[in-house]
């Protein structure tokens, strides 16, 4: 039985359509809680700790997480986990020494955004630091969309075995929908809900398949048969390790996992959400892994994947073991995953056009009314989207690497100057310009031009760049004043 055949049997497909359009629900049930641009973009600041540490999880963990990362522990074996070791770190540090600090200073600065952070920060009346970034996270918050919706169309399309543009066109306004409607309550609520399919998923989907090969020990004996390698966490090489684990560099670099920590209703409470939010990122990663890892034992040729796809073993997999309510279930967690970090990114881009530009540069003269702010912003949500939309369909990539391209980029631009601007006083304006724009070029330059040579992931190298960059730039014109 294909996975389509699977899917197409009627309380499968009705499981599946219930889970897809339960956040449609949230969406209208939330937006009488929306009545502001507050509200919309960073959820007042209103939001529970728990609440704060499923969502900043699931926002980042995308199709990435179920799709890539599983896709790669099929090729690769346990290396796989390098991938995953990097950001649960980071971001286990993150949430107490960056996400602190943050809440506090964003509520004194009265900041909705990183970028109004960045420019009451240091007295930017200019708007250098706000244009600068903008650009830089329109460029990389665009890529990493369009990703997103790529890989719902992929996932939705071999599921039910209809065309790529119906099943985009289908992500697309589900998305859509439920942002227009809710803003960033809608969607910090959905990833709370996600969070519970995603345990399904990545929990119980694996601890079922180990029981079903005979246990961990078996899982080795027959990868090991396969290939070696494939139980040597080692085997990838010390470059390719190092490149993985420094996936975790990129985490302060994402807005909208960043942003997490401004809408929390209490900065103490983000030690709370530390514990949490590690707990789940390391369920959700070691799940993806064991997924990549069944499936190589279960279906060790890679050729009889749907289009030789492994990103796609996750589907194939779940459609072998499970019955219909479940199987319908499961699949709407790989949408779980996949429209929590959607919706977050396209919310962050919609923030940066209407509060970063048009707002705070544009209209800067000419006050806007709340309900025009939270008007426009709806709008703008949509246009975003459609425009992600259009990408989607355009750019048919690798989900894994275009994923990574956008996550380092953020991360060398925006994660340094983040970094320093929190950390160290003597950081000067210029400094943090500097440091966004070489992040910026040193990743697209490295990526095309010496990433194959040297194999190196290319957000370290502009990640250290671009912190030197910041430094010498500092120095070179003097400290600022202290707040």
């Amino acid at each position: 039985m294909t996975v389509y055949d699977k899917l197409a049997e009627p309380l499968a497909l009705t499981v599946f359509l219930a889970t897809l359009c339960l956040p449609l629900l949230i969406g209208f049930l939330t937006m009488r809680l929306t009545k502001n641009q507050n509200d919309f973009f960073i959820g007042g600041r209103a939001m529970d700790k728990f609440v704060v540490a499923l969502s900043a999880v699931s926002s980042g963990r995308s199709s990435w997480l179920i799709l890539g990362v599983s896709g790669m522990a099929y090729l690769r074996g346990t290396g796989a986990v390098w991938a995953i070791a990097g950001y649960i770190t980071a971001e286990m540090f993150q949430f107490i020494y960056i996400g602190k600090k943050l809440r506090t200073q964003t509520e004194s600065f009265e900041s909705l955004t990183l970028l109004d952070y960045f420019e009451s920060r240091f007295n930017d009346g200019k708007h250098i630091i706000r244009v600068t970034g903008a650009a830089i996270i329109a460029l990389f918050l665009t890529a990493y969309v369009a990703a997103q919706f790529n890989a719902g169309a992929k996932s939705l399309s071999t599921a039910l075995g209809i065309p790529f543009i119906v099943s985009l066109l289908v992500s697309g306004t589900l998305i859509l929908v439920y942002m227009v409607l809710g803003g960033y309550i809608a969607v910090a609520y959905n990833d709370v809900v996600r969070a519970v399919i995603m345990i399904v998923g990545l929990v119980i989907f694996p601890i079922y398949g180990l029981v079903k090969v005979g246990g961990p020990g078996v899982l080795l004996q027959t990868l090991e048969k396969i290939n070696p390698a494939y139980i040597d966490p080692f085997s990838l090489g010390l470059g390719a390790i190092a490149g993985f684990l420094g996936i975790g560099l990129g985490s302060p670099g994402q807005p909208h996992i960043i942003v997490r920590y401004m809408s929390i209703n209490d900065a103490e409470k983000l030690r709370i959400s530390t514990v949490a939010g590690t707990i789940w990122n390391v369920i959700l990663g070691w799940g993806a892994v064991f997924i990549g890892l069944l499936g190589r034992a279960f279906m060790p040729v890679p050729s009889k994947l749907p289009d030789g796809n492994p990103e796609m073993i996750y589907l194939v997999l779940s459609s072998k073991f499970f019955g219909p309510v479940l199987y319908g279930f499961l699949i709407g967690g790989i949408f779980a995953a996949i429209l929590s970090t959607a919706d977050s990114q396209l919310l962050v881009v919609a923030s940066t056009f209407v509060r970063d530009i048009y707002e705070k540069i544009l209209r800067r003269r000419k006050p806007l009314p709340e309900e025009k702010k939270l008007s426009l912003s709806r709008i703008v949500v949509f246009l975003s989207g459609i425009i992600a939309l259009f990408l989607a369909y355009a750019a048919k990539d690798l989900i894994f690497w275009l994923v990574l391209f956008a996550w380092g980029g953020l991360g060398a631009s925006i994660g340094t100057s983040l970094i320093f601007s929190l950390g160290w006083k003597r950081t000067h304006k210029y400094g943090i310009v500097a440091g966004m724009v070489t992040g910026t070029l040193v990743t697209i330059f490295w990526k095309l031009f010496l990433k194959e040579p040297t194999g190196l992931y290319e957000l370290i190298p502009a990640f250290f760049v671009s912190a030197l960059m910041i430094v010498i730039v500092s120095l070179l014109l003097g400290t600022r004043k202290k707040n």
